[in-house]
């Protein structure tokens, strides 16, 4: 027999089962509280001094709670600790980013032996039971509900006042720890899988590298004779390939940015100007996000960048390497590498991504910021160009092969987030009945 519902009178929750009830969080909450509640700034300013090495207690920010998170941690002595009485935290608790990262929930688990909610973040205790609110927090449509709450603001953001007068389902406790029990297990089944899947990628991704690595400084031919580099990060070479510099062997050209603060630089209409915001793993770009005018090219003096260059990100994402797809221009933060009939850039294509790389890694600049010369100057491997003919036309099948299966496994992570976000809703609500 069908279980019966009701309509819950709130548009995004849609129906409930027909004994649940809907509350206001404010009515099944203990605890709605957060930094501030301790006092005022000006209290908090002279009594909660930010430590950057560990000591009596951790003061737990929502970065903190993220799997992602390498961000150092930050510490309070015993006294900011019993300052803070109002948001310690001890584990279960509810913690939910308030400011910015608006719908960002986490249950808490002890980081440390002693902690206390850091500011912009809202911790709660509920009555019942706190992990079945917070599945219910997660739904995808009340999710979107609780983001919503800081929508009206520059910033996005909520207070505690807003977040009393939200609405939630409410089952028996009984049927709380039921559906909380069983979405422990669910979730847990599905982040194994999701977890596996994203080790296999970067698996995957680190063999293709090998490969890349591999094909580019060795060859295809693992008999032929070879000869010392004189590079250590290279290694042995074949012995009849050479080991010369980018800018012996390739023309290079660098962008420019016209003034930002002069509209008529910049046409909707215009001509496409590559950002380093514009790279992707595309391996073509045609577009860009901001199209230049014929006055900033005439009056900038740009340098038209042919389709079928090699665009190279020097600055911020250093090392992201792209195609020309058609005639475009660039800024200042891209080299461009420039076709030529003695050279194949499909070849240098996979060489240059990480080659000038492992070369600024020698320099006092590093691989997060180079600059022209350290480009130019960069030691490559550079062999016959019957060979880097072959050697790309080899890597540009591996490698689709190898980013195919990446692409389904990616593309099965999203089914799976999709199928647990979907799922959590379900039961959540009541849709699907949990024995």
């Amino acid at each position: 027999m069908s279980r019966k519902m009701k309509d819950s009178g709130v548009e995004w929750i849609g129906e409930i089962p027909e004994e649940w009830e809907i509350r206001k969080l404010a009515s099944i909450s203990k605890t709605i509280t957060d930094f501030v509640a301790s006092g005022s700034f000006a209290s908090l300013n002279e009594n909660v001094k930010y430590i950057d090495t560990p000591d009596y207690a951790m003061l737990v920010r929502t970065v903190d709670l993220s799997n992602s998170s390498n961000t150092k941690k930050v510490y309070i002595d015993k006294h900011a600790y019993e300052f803070l009485a109002n948001s310690n935290l001890f584990g279960g608790e509810l913690v939910l980013s308030n400011i910015g990262s608006v719908g960002n929930v986490f249950l808490y688990e002890p980081l440390y032996e002693r902690a206390s909610l850091a500011p912009n973040a809202i911790m709660m205790r509920m009555k019942e039971s706190n992990r079945f609110y917070y599945y219910w927090l997660l739904s995808p449509l009340v999710n979107n509900a609780l983001k919503r709450l800081g929508s009206n603001a520059v910033q996005a953001k909520f207070n505690k006042t807003q977040l009393r007068q939200f609405l939630v389902a409410r089952p028996s406790l009984k049927e709380q720890s039921r559906i909380a029990n069983y979405l422990d297990i669910k979730v847990a089944e599905i982040d194994h899988i999701i977890a596996k899947t994203q080790a296999s990628i970067e698996e995957y991704k680190r063999y293709k590298q090998s490969i890349i690595t591999e094909a580019v400084t060795k060859g295809l031919d693992p008999n032929v004779p070879m000869k010392d580099s004189g590079i250590e990060w290279i290694g042995e070479i074949p012995e009849d390939w050479e080991i010369t510099s980018v800018k012996s062997k390739y023309r290079l050209v660098t962008g420019f940015t016209p003034d930002t603060e002069n509209p008529n630089y910049y046409d909707d209409n215009g001509y496409v100007w590559v950002n380093i915001s514009d790279l992707s793993n595309d391996r073509y770009i045609v577009d860009s996000k901001k199209k230049i005018s014929d006055l900033a090219i005439k009056e900038c003096k740009g340098n038209l960048i042919k389709k079928g260059s090699l665009l190279y990100s020097f600055k911020l994402s250093v090392g992201q390497v792209s195609f020309a797809g058609n005639d475009l221009y660039t800024n200042e933060a891209i080299a461009s590498f420039i076709e030529d009939e003695s050279i194949n850039l499909n070849f240098f294509y996979y060489m240059s991504s990480f080659a000038i790389i492992q070369n600024a890694n020698e320099n006092i600049y590093g691989a997060k910021l180079l600059n022209q010369q350290l480009i130019k100057n960069a030691k490559i491997v550079f062999p016959p160009l019957n060979e880097q003919q072959k050697i790309a036309n080899f890597l540009d099948k591996k490698v689709a092969e190898i980013d195919h299966i990446i692409s389904k496994k990616e593309q099965l992570i999203n089914n799976l987030e999709s199928y647990k976000k979907s799922l959590i809703y379900e039961v959540v609500t009541g849709k699907k009945e949990v024995i």
